[in-house]
């Protein structure tokens, strides 16, 4: 059984589909999803069908990120939707074929608010620890706030600890390459941007990345192979 990790999809359909259709993913291995699902790319309702659908035959862990945030928060005032609106959420609605906004929370499907509220802050398996933008070295896990976790730009993190490698996206990576930095490895490759969803073997460093127009490739990070 594997540990993968899948960085920022922002409604990238094609390239999610065509990382499972490898077959590289089995039914008993972990996938922790790190956030970030829907806005900016066109296929944001597609995406979150897709995870609710096959998340009954994969052991699927689902992280919150920034983007689910600024949609759930979307629901409480007109200042927080033209907010969500203007980063993404355009495009998110635009799946969900709603053009009047008048009931836009309505025409969400109540599965999908309910998949969005159970996005979890940060998960830890073994000596991992998955978030969607990282951690503050300075704090303790418990003490971490939602700003740390889901908002914070991290170009170059500080290790965490001697202990934990931390796993994360949210920091856009806009070559398309995934960024290790050894305790800290940083898997948002810009998949909305026409570069790469990647999804990483967390104890082997082999990773696959897809691209929106179905094209794939394969690797190992280099310092796995010393």
């Amino acid at each position: 059984m594997s540990i993968y990790a899948i960085g920022d999809i922002h409604g990238c359909i094609t390239a999610l589909k065509t990382i499972f259709n490898q077959g590289v993913i089995k039914s008993d291995d972990t996938v922790v999803f790190l956030g970030d699902y829907a806005d900016r790319g066109i296929n944001s309702k597609a995406v979150i069908d897709w995870l609710i659908e096959h998340q009954k035959n994969f052991n699927f862990e689902f992280i919150l990120g920034n983007h689910e945030i600024m949609m759930l928060n979307a629901r409480e005032s007109q200042e927080n939707f033209l907010e969500w609106r203007k980063y993404g959420g355009a495009e998110t609605l635009a799946s969900y074929q709603i053009k009047e906004y008048s009931n836009w929370i309505n025409k969400v499907d109540s599965s999908h608010w309910e998949f969005l509220e159970a996005c979890r802050e940060y998960l830890v398996i073994d000596n991992f620890i998955f978030v969607h933008a990282g951690l503050d070295a300075n704090k303790s896990l418990e003490d971490q706030t939602q700003s740390d976790l889901c908002w914070k730009k991290y170009e170059i993190p500080t290790a965490y600890n001697s202990t934990n490698k931390v796993i994360c996206g949210h920091t856009s990576r806009k070559n398309g390459k995934i960024a290790d930095f050894g305790h800290t490895i940083c898997i948002d490759t810009y998949a909305y941007g026409d570069k790469w969803l990647t999804c990483l073997n967390v104890e082997t460093g082999e990773f696959l990345k897809a691209n929106n127009y179905a094209k794939f490739k394969m690797g190992r990070l280099e310092s796995f192979m010393k």
